[in-house]
């Protein structure tokens, strides 16, 4: 019986072909199976490749590749990993394996390299996670494209007979796995996991998906390791596409102001968005979000009135008001005449393959014009922002949009949804949570509200609330003003996706730490280890009473720590200058 292990290190992929001609896949990391065998395989209209595999041949080849990104946990990637492809045939069908193992992760993809179109009708691909492993999972409503849901801690064993949407967490023994996808385009359809008490297995959204030939399916993708890999990785992004834009200098990540959260009717209003143009302006934020309501006789008023304050405004506009070439000229290059910076497009909900063309054919007509883009009720990004670097966020995800203030109403979210989403959501790629919402009906302090700034990625960051509920907190408005949307480097300092979080951001020379809890108030312990050699000046957000943020400041050597008090599903934020002498 055929057998393969391919290895990088402490991880390996077993691979095992049975007399039957099926294939499996195992996962050990460090000794311990984190993935037991699971089929692979795919099944077309023309031909069952998932069954009577015959190997035909075996290629191998070494990855070694450096990029940068304009947004994300930082902008200067290496990847390196070992790539395999398997070749088989079945009923003088073939199909190709390419796998690659390498910076914390393991990753397949299927090839059909046929004459003409290529129909898979089904995948077989599926993931055997050990029963006794933990799952952080994210329920996905069949039928649309839901990734707005609060994630169930669980164990695989526990886990419900579902939908789950990527990306899924486990944990297994010591050891930590993400599964998702990436580099996904028109030529397929995004997908999610069924999980059927033994297996989750792949589930398309399409009864078939179809490509010129040859089909390429994206990466089916598994970053293992320590918690601090998962958080950390840049392979998500790694596995897409190289940038479709030569010149990115026009591409900038910023802070935007957003009235629709506080003030849904000042979208209609020109004289209140020029006064959030103001508010902007006054503390440094780059951009302006004219949400749906704003109208063509006084946009490219509001638009002027901003280039004068040296904000850029962004536009909203519905999917289907853009879907076609004649609108993508007509339209978005009418609003890039007035002079906007970028667009923000809606309701795209659907994870199938012609919206997958869609996306293309958008995201194209984007990046020609040189306008940003983010996108919200839809789905998540797979390494988008390698590709068509304007692209700065999207939502996918239950974010502040649905906890807008409401007397009498009880809080949406427990402490553990923030925290799930930075050991999930926000690895998959930038999230549009729309944070820094103190007036929302919340489980949270503020202090950890404030800390949501540097905890969630954003390449336009949506700070949501009223201008008075931000002059109302002078100390929160003082970061708020200087927190950088990109970052240079990202570490988990420690965490745990129900308890606690705390997480370092550098930008330039400065590093900032935000950290939240769910649960007891507790002492936590911020290690200074990453930190240059010197002394630095740390700035410290924290909960004071009344909802309020205080301020304080202490001088602290690399490599020493810090010791700090935290409220019952509190939170703080540090900013870390080096001191000068």
């Amino acid at each position: 019986m055929p057998n393969w292990t391919l290895s990088d290190g402490d991880l390996k992929a077993v691979l095992d072909l049975s007399p039957a001609g099926e294939l499996t896949m195992e996962v050990r990391h460090a000794g311990r199976v984190v993935l037991e065998p699971s089929r692979l395989g795919v099944r077309t209209a023309h031909a069952d490749l998932s069954t009577g595999l015959v190997p035909a041949g075996m290629s191998e080849r070494q990855v070694e590749e450096s990029y940068r990104t304009v947004t994300g946990k930082r902008r200067e990637h290496r990847y390196t990993a070992g790539e395999w492809t398997l070749s088989f045939t079945s009923g003088g069908h073939r199909l190709d394996l390419r796998i690659r193992v390498g910076d914390h992760g393991v990753a397949y993809r299927y090839v059909i390299p046929w004459s003409g179109p290529v129909t898979v009708v089904e995948e077989v691909s599926e993931y055997v996670v050990p029963g006794d492993g933990r799952a952080v999972l994210l329920p996905y409503e069949n039928g649309r494209c839901d990734y707005e849901e609060i994630h169930r801690h669980t164990t695989v064993a526990g886990a419900e007979p579902i939908l789950y949407g990527y990306p899924s967490l486990f944990q297994v023994g010591g050891a930590w796995m993400l599964i998702t996808e990436s580099d996904l385009d028109a030529g397929y359809a995004g997908s999610r996991l069924r999980f059927d008490g033994r297996a989750f297995r792949l589930d398309l959204p399409d009864p078939y998906v179809t490509a010129a030939s040859p089909l390429v399916t994206p990466w089916r993708t598994m970053i293992v390791g320590d918690l601090a890999t998962i958080v950390e990785s840049d392979l998500i992004t790694s596995l897409a596409a190289p940038s479709q834009v030569e010149d990115t200098s026009w591409i900038r990540p910023g802070a935007a102001a957003w009235s629709w959260w506080s003030d849904g009717p000042s979208t209609r209003d020109l004289d209140a968005q020029k006064r959030w143009v103001d508010f902007a302006a006054a503390n440094g934020w780059p951009y302006l979000l004219a949400d749906a309501g704003w109208n063509k006789e006084w946009m490219p008023e509001l638009i002027a009135y901003a280039r004068d304050r040296g904000i850029g405004v962004w536009l909203w506009s519905h999917w289907q008001h853009v879907d076609t070439e004649l609108e993508h000229r007509e339209k978005l290059a009418l609003w890039k005449e007035w002079g906007a910076a970028g667009v923000k497009i809606d309701f795209t909900e659907s994870d199938g393959q012609d919206r997958m063309r869609w996306f293309d054919a958008i995201l194209a007509a984007t990046a020609r014009l040189r306008l940003m883009v983010v996108f919200h009720g839809g789905t998540i990004p797979r390494g988008t922002e390698r590709t068509w670097p304007q692209f700065m966020t999207a939502e996918a995800v239950k974010g502040a949009e649905w906890i807008k203030p409401k007397p009498g109403k009880e809080p949406l979210y427990p402490a553990t949804h923030y925290l799930s989403l930075a050991f999930t959501r926000n690895v998959q790629g930038p999230m549009d949570f729309t944070p820094c919402t103190f007036t929302a009906v919340r489980a949270i302090s503020a202090g950890f509200e404030l800390a949501l700034s540097v905890l969630f990625e954003s390449g336009i960051q949506h700070f949501a609330d009223s201008i008075e509920a931000y002059q109302a907190r002078p100390e929160a408005l003082r970061l708020l003003s200087t927190v950088p949307a990109a970052w240079d480097d990202t570490r988990l300092l420690s965490g745990d996706p129900a308890d606690h979080i705390v997480l370092a951001r550098r930008s330039g020379d400065d590093w900032y730490v935000a950290a939240g809890v769910s649960g007891e108030p507790r002492t936590l312990t911020v290690p200074l280890d990453f930190l240059d050699a010197g002394e630095w000046t740390a700035e410290i957000y924290r909960d004071a009473p009344g909802d309020q943020i205080a301020i304080e400041t202490a001088v602290v050597p690399a490599g020493g720590k810090l010791d700090l008090a935290v409220a019952q599903n509190g939170g703080f934020t540090l900013h870390l200058r080096r001191t000068l002498s």
